[in-house]
């Protein structure tokens, strides 16, 4: 008999990873084995534990869905990953393929979707919630150019933009990066020759414009 998927849940609201893991758990194809309150934590637990499938929420504190989906499929290309989002944005849905994800599911419509996204995921198949694809490929062809532009920074310049972004002094940024303080200075530095701008509220600003963080 084929073992269920593992599943680890992300999301920082404790509610909703309750009433996600319920509609996974009422399935016998899936087991929730772990839980995580951000995204930094997550890639943690998904490297410690036997996952199958990360289903993760966009934005989160820490590391987003989508920085931690990147992380996570640069070391573990095996892992499945899904996420879930408040947002039917086009933005996030691409920035999370180009992350690695395989799916993008609304919570207003988890309750339907869920299920069957984790199960094309696991397939190997792409899923987007189907009232989403119409619209997210029309204005993709309108504005693919705009859409498919690469991000300037790089994985760690984006990760600081968003601790940045978030309040965080260069040494707690440090300590929870693991690297000194003036090495963050540095990047904040770069980051900040790299995008033209000249401050943190410029830098909050493009984390806003880049779903880093939530206005």
């Amino acid at each position: 008999m084929t073992r269920p998927t593992r599943v680890l849940i992300a999301d920082d609201h404790a509610m909703v990873r309750h009433g996600l893991r319920m509609i996974l758990d009422a399935e016998p194809d899936f087991e929730v084995v772990a839980e995580a309150g951000d995204g930094a934590q997550a890639v943690e637990t998904v490297l410690r534990e036997d996952v199958d499938l990360a289903v993760l929420d966009v934005m989160m504190p820490r590391l987003t869905g989508v920085q931690a989906a990147r992380r996570l499929t640069e070391r573990r290309p095996d892992l499945r990953v899904l996420i879930l989002s408040m947002h039917d944005n086009e933005q996030f849905f691409f920035e999370a393929l180009r992350a690695g994800a395989s799916g993008y599911v609304l919570k207003s419509a988890a309750h339907e979707d869920l299920v069957t996204a984790c199960r094309a995921t696991m397939r190997g198949e792409p899923f987007l919630h189907p009232a989403g694809v119409a619209a997210l490929v029309s204005d993709f062809l309108e504005r693919a150019p705009e859409l498919a532009a690469e991000d300037p920074l790089s994985v760690r310049e984006s990760e600081i933009v968003k601790l940045i972004a978030e309040g965080l002094t260069s040494r707690e940024i440090g300590a929870l990066l693991h690297i000194s303080e003036k090495t963050v200075e540095r990047h904040r530095s770069n980051i900040l020759d790299k995008l033209g701008l000249r401050d943190r509220v410029a830098l909050t600003r493009y984390a806003i414009r880049r779903g880093l963080v939530e206005p």
